[in-house]
């Protein structure tokens, strides 16, 4: 069973789009990164920009342990759709695999890495977008409303 909180952002707040990442971190006490992704208790997602962060929701699952039981990727994965990355303390060779193939980069930190300290070394990075997966997320959250200015412009063949 998956339980999500989701909170109304502020109107400063960063919003997904151009310029603006979802991140996702393992954890437990939503303050640190403290979990192995294929038995995270949960996750905090943040989207992250280059004038700052702001908390998105906070999701969390049942008990799982570190089995070797890939059925409960599922739900971990289900919970990450439209995030850029997820931070883990450690994950296993199929969930990286999955995780790439669903856009989603995994960010393998040292255990106990506080949130608020990767969240502000992200920053300066999406400023950047020299790291490949940040930049590669940037290039696939540009402002969808290209198309159709695309689509406005007169062709000729």
């Amino acid at each position: 069973m998956t339980v999500r909180l989701a909170l109304v952002p502020p109107p400063e707040a960063p919003t997904p789009g151009a310029g603006v990442l979802r991140v996702a971190f393992a954890t437990a006490d939503r303050r640190h990164v403290d979990q192995h992704f294929g038995s995270a208790a949960g996750f905090a997602i943040y989207d992250v920009g280059p004038q700052g962060h702001s908390f998105a929701e906070a999701v969390r699952f049942a008990p799982a342990a570190q089995d070797g039981d890939e059925d409960k990727l599922a739900e971990r994965m289900d919970a990450l759709a439209g995030c850029a990355a997820v931070y883990v303390q450690a994950v296993g060779s199929s969930a990286i695999h999955r995780l790439l193939g669903i856009g989603v980069q995994p960010v393998k930190v040292p255990p106990g890495t506080p949130i608020a300290e990767a969240l502000k070394a992200l920053r300066p990075e999406i400023v950047a977008a020299a790291t490949p997966w940040i930049a590669r997320a940037l290039k696939l959250r540009k402002d969808p409303s290209r198309f159709q200015a695309m689509g406005a412009e007169e062709w000729h063949e």
